[in-house]
């Protein structure tokens, strides 16, 4: 059963984050190689959120020689415009002004609030 609309766990977001980030397909090296700068995980570990991550549905996983590369298979935007809509309607019960005020009783700034204000005026969002 494929899970493109679920929350990914936070180690499987960070590896989608690099794939995203990356022109695909990505080489597992690469990968792994960003990961290090996140923070150093074991190969095998890797190549358990990588498999995961092909079993529910994210990424492709295509052999290629010896090794393998991943290639994204649910876009970033789509799942973060998943993840937002999820987010507004279970924590919030999809009441944006409810939205609105924990953002601004968040510690969002003028400056922040002046540029989200923009974004309406302009339809950017």
């Amino acid at each position: 059963m494929k899970e493109k609309n679920k929350r990914l766990p936070d180690s499987e977001l960070e590896v989608m984050q690099i794939i995203w980030d990356c022109l695909p397909p990505v080489a597992r090296a690469i990968i792994e190689e960003k990961m290090k700068e996140i923070h150093p995980i074991a190969q095998t570990t890797l190549l358990t959120l990588l498999s995961r991550l092909s079993d529910k549905g994210f990424i492709k996983i295509e052999k290629q020689g010896r090794s393998s590369v991943y290639t994204p298979i649910v876009q970033k935007e789509d799942y973060l415009k998943e993840q937002s809509r999820l987010f507004l309607h279970q924590t919030f019960q999809g009441n944006i002004r409810s939205f609105a005020s924990a953002l601004c009783d968040g510690g969002l700034s003028k400056e922040d609030l002046k540029e989200l204000k923009e974004l309406l005026d302009q339809d950017a969002l």
